[in-house]
């Protein structure tokens, strides 16, 4: 018996595939539903350590940054029009936000995306995020990696000559950093209970 290419309840792409517009659209999506290069991505559950690396993040880039600047969880950006992804934290500029019913902002008002990588976005994160934010114009990037229960910052900074990300360190245990703005993190807390190590 052939399976029906199209099941019922499944969106089905227009000629030359979605748009950042149609996520906005399209009904019953997914929460988190990204869009790459015109094709939906679904949301996969995430492990304890996504979910507490993203929100270490968030929080400590929030006590930490400076004036004009605001940080969100999960949030989308519009990289361009077949593009609208959702790093797991962002640091933007606070004039890109008009409504507290928006939905996205473009990513030339991003200045720092953070993606913790999972099993199902491992080659995202490490090779077709990275290229997106870079030619977008977003100067920093960071991966966060679970190596063994512990938490691994690769850390990377737009190249202005050349629009690529150069690597400025990997970071275990400590990650001090002075750009987007000076920060000194415990990385061991990372998988902690919040308050706790």
């Amino acid at each position: 018996m052939a399976l029906d290419a199209s099941p019922p309840g499944w969106p089905v792409p227009p000629d030359g595939g979605w748009t950042a517009d149609d996520l906005d659209r399209l009904p019953g999506l997914p929460e988190h539903t990204q869009l790459l290069d015109a094709a939906l991505v679904f949301p996969c559950p995430q492990s304890v350590f996504h979910e507490r690396a993203t929100g270490f993040f968030g929080r400590q880039l929030s006590t930490a940054a400076v004036q004009g600047l605001d940080v969100l969880c999960r949030f989308s950006i519009d990289v361009d029009r077949q593009n609208r992804l959702e790093p797991d934290v962002i640091v933007l500029r606070e004039r890109a936000l008009t409504t507290l019913e928006q939905t996205r902002v473009p990513a030339t008002e991003v200045v720092l995306a953070v993606e913790v990588t999972a099993p199902d976005s491992i080659s995202r994160d490490r090779e077709t995020k990275p290229l997106k934010y870079a030619r977008a114009g977003i100067a920093h990037y960071w991966r966060v990696e679970n190596e063994k229960g512990l938490a691994v910052v690769h850390a990377f900074e737009l190249e202005p000559t050349t629009g690529a990300y150069t690597s400025v360190g990997i970071f275990r245990e400590r990650m001090k950093v002075s750009a987007p703005f000076s920060m000194d993190l415990d990385l061991t807390a990372v998988g902690a209970r919040r308050g706790r190590k």
